[in-house]
């Protein structure tokens, strides 16, 4: 019997640096943040209540767009800021800012949650989890 071992090949695995880890994880983070609040658009009456100006309880004002605005914009500049920081300060913003999030994101089911919201809580906390265990583990060196 002749016995012939096939060679595998065996798949390089690239090592990406902790900050491009923490970036991309931001980046996922805020497409799940935009598209679900698109698809808040399509639960009945949405758009009309957004025609009238209000969201949830809150009337649309310059203020409420602003809050809204920081509440977004904090984790879309954590994407370039998770690359650019240094060290010691980006350990910290990942952990503080996204410990932060996780109860504005918790906020969001208040009143009426589909399943599409929960569900689509449930992966924005693991990857805010991710984040600070990944920023909380930041490897260090040896002096």
């Amino acid at each position: 019997m002749n016995t012939q071992q096939t060679q595998e090949a065996i798949l390089e695995d690239i090592k990406v640096s902790l900050k491009l880890k923490l970036a991309a994880l931001w980046a996922s983070l805020m497409f799940l943040i935009i598209y679900l609040d698109y698809f808040h658009l399509y639960m009945p009456g949405k758009i009309n209540d957004i025609l009238k100006g209000s969201v949830f309880v809150f009337d649309i004002t310059q203020g409420f767009l602003l809050a809204a605005l920081s509440i977004v914009g904090i984790p879309a500049l954590m994407i370039f800021l998770s690359v650019a920081l240094p060290a010691k300060v980006n350990r910290w913003a990942n952990i503080i800012i996204a410990a932060v999030n996780i109860p504005l994101i918790l906020f969001n089911l208040a009143g009426e949650a589909w399943i599409h919201m929960i569900i689509g809580a449930v992966i924005q906390v693991v990857l805010l989890c991710l984040i600070i265990r990944y920023a909380w583990k930041w490897p260090r060196i040896e002096k």
